[in-house]
């Protein structure tokens, strides 16, 4: 789940503070995570996160002057894809059945603007830095479960008049784990 809080305001159309503003919706994520456990209570994470969200429209006139029509508001899909690298610290040594752990990095986060494609080249880029944690059980020699959250902090996407802030994202997981 991906979620954005009261960090979604994007800005508004004109600058002015009274417009309203464009928004950020949640969504769903689905993310890949490869660990490598380099010592006995640290190790490494790179991962690829797609994330289906929606951006809400506010009404805007359609020309100058009191009493134009109004275009109205909409949501259009925005999908996000993320690339993370994290620097893991676990609370107890490799091998363990349940490992707990803190995590912290950073990432790209590429927003697609509605009516594009991401193979076009259109996206919109930005970079931050992730923190979070989670707890890692072994349910045998190969297989495992995790769950994880996640906060994804980042500037905000389209440069839209008025905007201000950091984006923060929060992501909150559970997944099945393949162990090597």
């Amino acid at each position: 789940m991906a979620r954005f809080g009261s960090s979604a305001n994007l800005g508004t159309a004109t600058g002015l503070a009274t417009d309203p503003q464009y928004v950020m919706k949640d969504g769903f994520s689905l993310s890949f995570r490869m660990t490598i456990n380099s010592w006995r209570f640290m190790g490494h994470e790179i991962g690829y996160s797609y994330n289906h969200t929606s951006l809400d429209r506010p009404p805007t006139a359609n020309g100058p002057g009191i009493g134009q029509p109004l275009n109205p508001a909409t949501t259009d899909s925005v999908p996000m894809h993320q690339g993370f690298y994290d620097f893991l610290v676990y609370a107890t040594p490799e091998g363990t059945k349940i490992r707990p752990f803190a995590a912290g990095g950073v990432q790209f986060s590429s927003f697609v603007p509605p009516g594009t494609s991401v193979s076009y080249g259109n996206q919109v880029t930005k970079y931050g830095i992730n923190y979070g944690g989670g707890i890692k059980v072994r349910l045998n020699d190969i297989w495992g479960i995790r769950f994880d959250a996640r906060f994804y902090n980042m500037g905000k996407p389209f440069n839209l008049a008025g905007q201000t802030g950091r984006l923060i994202q929060q992501q909150y997981s559970a997944g099945l784990s393949f162990n090597l």
